[in-house]
């Protein structure tokens, strides 16, 4: 089985915003385009994609000041826990590197523009293709004499830096390891060990934008996010690379795979950005498909205004579980920052008009990018908690929040539906391919 992917998610509910006349702000701007990197050293340790292509990434060199100062972000995209949905997989850019495009939008916490990034534009900023389908931690390999899938996210990721430290990462002065979705996942996962690379030295920090999935009860009473992940973590060989220290902690070791439970055992200074509402695990989470079989929340998915007052209360449950989860976080880490808003979003660092623009979403008065870089470069205590929806009118939310926003309605005309159906066709047929 295969969950929808975060990208996959945010290009469905964009294109319904489109449909009602709400494109993001500024989604025609001029664009920096990366090129891609095969690692062709990645065989000597056996990191191979899925399908047995090789690993990649999109480098775009610093300099002056930043010369010597490294970003490093993992690309999400779901996860496979099956033989079947992993060949699948495999079939596509989330499994093979044949099927990527071969440049890379570098946007966000990835621009090279000192207005748009201020703290990081002028940094080494590599980008980690994905493409093993377990938030690159597995360790594992299928083979039944017909099909062959390569379970090797562990060592893409030790193949991917073992390529970049005689680049410079290896003298880096300052570095932040990052990540959206089950790229954000990753960040958990590999944080210390990014540390471990690098020079004693450096400055070493770690930013998961969207990677904090709650292992939480869905509106059926089930932990269907749990039971996802228990088969992937066993077919693809991913416990033995879990956190150790947790591992040895607790009853069940599979679920360190969760971040609530690997937290509090990570060394390296941690930013968490994350939504309340996080609209990944509104829906996969807290009302999956199989919770909710007779579709009484799917207007309330596409449109937060149309959710009833149970809904609502729901929805601020899951909230309060989440502010839960991080609470010893956020009282007692004091290397740590964070960014919990409550804007109906997934993945808020890797686009431009969330990151830092002008009408960016804030909380305090500060956006999300002005909170990281506060945080990395200890300029002043930044854990910024949002206060509960629908308080929050700087959101900018992937489905409509309040009848008073910039996208009042779905489908204003007859026009605008027929530009959404044209549109969600031509999606699902993409999202098959993908």
């Amino acid at each position: 089985m295969e969950i929808m992917s975060g990208r996959a998610l945010r290009l469905v509910l964009a294109l319904v915003a489109v449909s009602a006349g709400c494109a993001p702000t500024g989604v025609w701007s001029e664009r920096l385009l990366v090129g891609m990197t095969l690692v062709r050293n990645a065989p000597a340790i056996g990191a191979y994609c899925l399908d047995g292509s090789l690993p990649a990434y999109h480098l775009h060199r610093g300099f002056g000041a930043g010369a010597n100062s490294w970003l490093l972000q993992f690309e999400g995209g779901g996860w496979c826990n099956d033989v079947e949905s992993c060949l699948d997989r495999a079939k596509s850019r989330r499994g093979s590197t044949r099927y990527m495009s071969k440049y890379e939008v570098f946007s966000g916490i990835l621009s090279n523009n000192a207005s748009l990034n201020p703290d990081f534009y002028n940094w080494n900023r590599v980008k980690l293709r994905y493409c093993d389908g377990a938030s690159f931690a597995g360790d594992g390999k299928f083979d039944n004499g017909t099909s062959l899938l390569y379970f090797r996210g562990q060592k893409i990721w030790d193949a991917i830096i073992l390529d970049l430290l005689p680049q410079g990462l290896g003298n880096a002065h300052k570095a932040l390891l990052s990540g959206c979705s089950a790229g954000g996942l990753s960040v958990f996962l590999h944080c210390d060990s990014f540390t471990r690379y690098l020079p004693t030295n450096a400055s070493v920090k770690c930013l998961s934008d969207a990677g904090f999935f709650l292992d939480a009860r869905d509106i059926s009473s089930n932990y269907t996010m749990r039971s996802f992940f228990k088969p992937l973590i066993s077919l693809q060989g991913v416990q033995k690379n879990l956190n150790a220290n947790c591992t040895s902690s607790i009853r069940y070791p599979n679920l360190c795979f969760f971040p609530q439970y690997a937290l509090k055992f990570i060394t390296t200074p941690m930013f968490i950005l994350n939504s309340a509402y996080d609209v990944f695990q509104f829906h996969h989470i807290l009302v999956p498909p199989s919770a909710d079989p007779r579709g009484h929340w799917n207007r309330c998915k596409v449109n937060a205004a149309a959710c009833n007052a149970a809904q609502i209360q729901i929805l601020q449950g899951f909230r309060s579980r989440m502010i839960g989860a991080l609470m010893f976080f956020l009282e007692f880490s004091r290397s740590g920052g964070m960014f919990i808003n409550s804007c109906f979003a997934h993945c808020q660092s890797e686009s431009q008009d969330t990151w830092f623009a002008p009408d960016s979403p804030r909380i305090q008065n500060k956006t999300i990018a002005e909170a990281v870089g506060d945080w990395y470069f200890s300029r002043r205590i930044s854990k910024e908690v949002d206060c509960p929806y629908p308080c929050d009118r700087t959101c900018h939310n992937l489905i409509p929040a309040t009848s008073g926003t910039k996208c009042p309605r779905l489908l204003r005309n007859k026009y605008s539906q027929s530009i959404l159906v044209i549109s969600l066709v031509t999606l699902v047929h993409f999202i098959y391919i993908i």
